[in-house]
């Protein structure tokens, strides 16, 4: 994992400083026992996890280990504030053909979207909002960390990280997303204490991964192919990216992974699923 987080900053410093989050939102008030719900979500609320201790933000892992042998395959769509420029040049922070790739093989999926790539490619944030076969959650708006150390990346003021996190529900409302699920995942996978109970407020589940790919800059797909069969699991969550100029060899390696893992009996789901079995188990 370190070596992909490293990566991921390295990527991230090449840019200018990321540009500062949006102004904070309106609190939206929560009956008295619920968890409140996120900007745009809607009113059949999906799966989360019930509070941490003292209230705070609950962490996500992984599904039961459970002899259904299921997957969730989950694909972080980074955009930084700091990107256009290079976007507007020609480079391709998103990957159309590993979306059609994963609507070819019926395989569900789950994107951690930037509110920054939403902006920049809204008709595709709206395809994959409106099919059935994938979800979208939250990425932050622009990729800031969530901690002081977070492998070099820039930092969220802690009365900003809120409403950078609504900033990006915001961003993929605008874009078309008829739904965005009540999930955040942290940039570089960087939280603590002080981040898990500012973003109580929000009312997401975080969601981290026990399988990384490697993904991450790699461009050789066999053995990011391996790296994931490897450490696949019942329950599993795996980070992959959706990003073709920072992981050119994702949607060639989708091409060996899903094959495969279905031949050893997995069948792969959304975070959501997993989630709400994790949720039946406690």
């Amino acid at each position: 994992m370190t070596i992909l987080v490293r990566r991921i900053a390295a990527a991230c410093a090449l840019g200018a400083a990321l540009a500062a989050c949006g102004a904070p939102n309106t609190p939206h008030t929560a009956r008295q026992g619920q968890h409140p719900a996120p900007v745009g979500a809607t009113a059949s609320r999906p799966p989360t996890l019930a509070p941490g201790p003292a209230g705070l933000t609950p962490v996500f892992k992984n599904g039961p280990r459970t002899r259904d042998k299921t997957v969730a395959l989950t694909f972080d769509a980074d955009m930084t504030a700091d990107q256009g420029a290079r976007a507007a040049a020609g480079e391709h922070f998103d990957n159309p053909r590993l979306i059609s790739t994963l609507r070819a093989h019926k395989v569900p999926a789950t994107v951690f979207m930037t509110g920054r790539w939403a902006d920049e490619y809204p008709q595709e944030a709206r395809s994959i909002g409106r099919d059935p076969l994938f979800e979208v959650a939250n990425h932050s708006y622009s990729h800031y960390a969530f901690t002081d150390d977070c492998y070099g990346l820039p930092t969220v003021p802690e009365d900003r990280m809120r409403s950078d996190v609504e900033r990006a529900f915001a961003a993929f409302k605008k874009a078309g997303v008829p739904r965005a699920m009540p999930y955040f995942r942290f940039p570089g996978g960087c939280y603590d204490q002080r981040a898990l109970r500012t973003l109580s407020a929000a009312g997401v589940t975080a969601v981290q991964w026990d399988v990384v790919s490697g993904d991450a800059f790699a461009t050789d797909a066999d053995a990011v192919a391996q790296q994931v069969l490897d450490g696949v699991r019942p329950g599993s969550v795996v980070v992959m990216h959706c990003t073709r100029s920072a992981a050119p060899a994702t949607e060639e390696a989708v091409r060996t992974i899903v094959p495969e893992l279905r031949k050893k009996g997995y069948r792969f789901v959304k975070v959501s699923e997993l989630i709400g079995a994790a949720g039946r188990h406690q």
